[in-house]
């Protein structure tokens, strides 16, 4: 038998996400939502990203940190379709796989030099908690990775799930600047668990340093605390 070398983790992306709550559901929904990637000591060489920043998008192949598992079952129950229904688990994107890998396509905005870290990718869309573990980055090639007439199954357009989000001034101010833009997309796309609807429920995500608490009803989602993260 033909022994498979290990994978080897080469680069972890850095951005606001301290936890999974409120995390895109897909890359590529949010282009506000900026982030690093930055690689591992040994591969910081300049010439691994040479003729990278021709291409518009890239792959990022990474692990699933936070959800691995010993065991993995043949199904899962997708939160699109209510946390009850099953789908085969290769016919979903769930974290609970038997390799916990994930694939997300995200924006190449540029690539930057640093003497301490080497070349480092900035880039938009990501879909990915701060300090994932990355294996690979790919160029991404239209002719070949764009299928304008595929069918995406049960997941449904996250255009259709849009919330009206209520973020008072007073609460919004104490937010960064550069950072209200990504953060109140991140709330109309709905954090919550997709089979969670309780009405007036208080939820809490933490983003870019703040501890976020809101509520939804009727299909608005309306802020009522923000409190810096004590680190």
């Amino acid at each position: 038998m033909v022994q498979v070398p290990p994978l080897h983790i080469i680069a972890r992306i850095h951005n606001d996400f301290a936890s999974k709550f409120g995390i895109p559901r897909q890359s590529g929904l949010i282009d506000s939502l900026q982030a690093t990637v930055v690689l591992e000591p040994e591969y910081r060489n300049p010439d691994v990203f040479r003729g990278l920043e021709k291409f518009s998008h890239i792959w990022l192949l990474w692990q699933f940190s936070e959800t691995r598992r010993d065991e993995w079952s043949p199904t899962v129950r997708p939160p699109r379709l209510g946390g009850n229904t099953r789908v085969g688990v290769f016919a979903s994107r769930s974290p609970f796989r038997p390799n916990a890998i994930g694939l997300s396509c995200v924006k190449l905005l540029g690539i930057e030099m640093y003497h301490q870290w080497g070349p480092i990718l900035k880039i938009a869309g990501a879909d990915l908690l701060d300090n994932t573990p990355i294996y690979d980055i790919k160029p991404y090639v239209v002719y070949s990775d764009s299928h304008p007439e595929a069918v995406s199954g049960f997941a449904v357009p996250f255009s259709q799930n849009a919330l009206q989000v209520d973020f008072p001034d007073r609460l919004l101010k104490k937010i960064p600047v550069e950072k209200r833009e990504a953060l109140l997309a991140v709330l109309a796309q709905d954090p919550r668990p997709a089979y969670q609807e309780a009405p007036n429920r208080i939820y809490g995500m933490e983003f870019a340093g703040f501890h976020i608490r809101f509520y939804v009803a009727e299909r608005k989602l309306s802020v009522c605390e923000v409190e810096q993260a004590i680190k």
